[in-house]
């Protein structure tokens, strides 16, 4: 007797009922939550308040220069906490078990890395309410702002990617969360907590030619109504490179796990 025949939706409905599974389990992670929003809360205050008045950044004050760069930083983190929760369901059997059923191969991945994505931006709407609050004043008009928040979407959906590539790369979850260390570390040695010309000569190089710094400087021209003019397309192409690869790496991953 055939199968019955899947429906057209089969592997929408899949990748809904995945993406459910993921937001369920990242509520009922009451400390990951509070901490993906209390650190970079916490962060914030300390940057700004205990240590901004010693931070010398050209015209801008510092809270309205800082702000983007906690908006990535919250984005890192974030994007760690999916390597880890990826791993989990590779190490924990439950993929096994998925891969017995009629269950689409790419809808498991796809729910890590959509809730992934709403749980960053949710956290970016907490940081921006708190620095408003501390006294961020961001001059970029509507236009800006809807620009900012694309370039932050993508950035945060390329981390998301990488992620789980990072997850079915890692062979346990402590060795998941190191990996994502990898990510969180990028962000301070970048232009995102001081400018990369008061850095040391030996890592200014690095700090301008990684994804973190051209992606921040769009952010932050686009909030602060300053040219972005020498940001944009270098943040647009690491941010797809680094999205395509992911992508394809995860693909890749995935199917070498299933020999395992």
């Amino acid at each position: 007797m055939s199968a019955p025949a899947r429906s057209p939706l089969h592997p929408l409905a899949d990748t809904v009922t995945m993406i459910g599974r993921s937001f369920r389990h990242a509520c009922r992670s009451v400390e990951s939550l509070l901490l993906g929003i209390l650190l970079p809360l916490i962060l914030l205050v300390l940057m700004t308040v205990a240590f901004g008045g010693a931070m010398d950044t050209g015209d801008a004050d510092y809270i309205d220069y800082v702000t983007p760069g906690i908006i990535l930083l919250c984005a890192g983190y974030g994007a760690s906490m999916t390597a880890t929760s990826v791993t989990k369901d590779m190490t924990e059997g439950i993929v096994d078990r998925f891969r017995t059923m009629r269950v689409v191969s790419s809808a498991v991945l796809t729910g890590h890395v959509v809730v992934s994505v709403l749980r960053n931006l949710v956290s970016t709407v907490i940081v921006v309410a708190a620095a408003l609050a501390l006294g961020f004043r961001p001059e970029g008009g509507p236009a800006a702002w809807l620009g900012a928040f694309g370039v932050l979407a993508l950035f945060v959906l390329a981390l998301s990617w990488l992620a789980a590539a990072l997850g079915l790369l890692a062979r346990s979850v402590d060795a998941a969360s190191a990996l994502g260390f990898l990510i969180l570390f990028l962000p301070y040695v970048s232009s995102a907590f001081a400018p990369v010309r008061t850095m040391p000569g030996w890592i200014q190089g690095f700090a301008e030619n990684q994804p973190v710094t051209p992606v921040v400087n769009t952010v932050r021209g686009l909030l602060l109504g300053t040219p972005v003019d020498a940001y944009w397309a270098p943040a647009l192409l690491w941010c797809l490179g680094v999205l395509a690869l992911s992508a394809i790496g995860s693909a890749a991953l995935w199917r070498r796990s299933r020999r395992r």
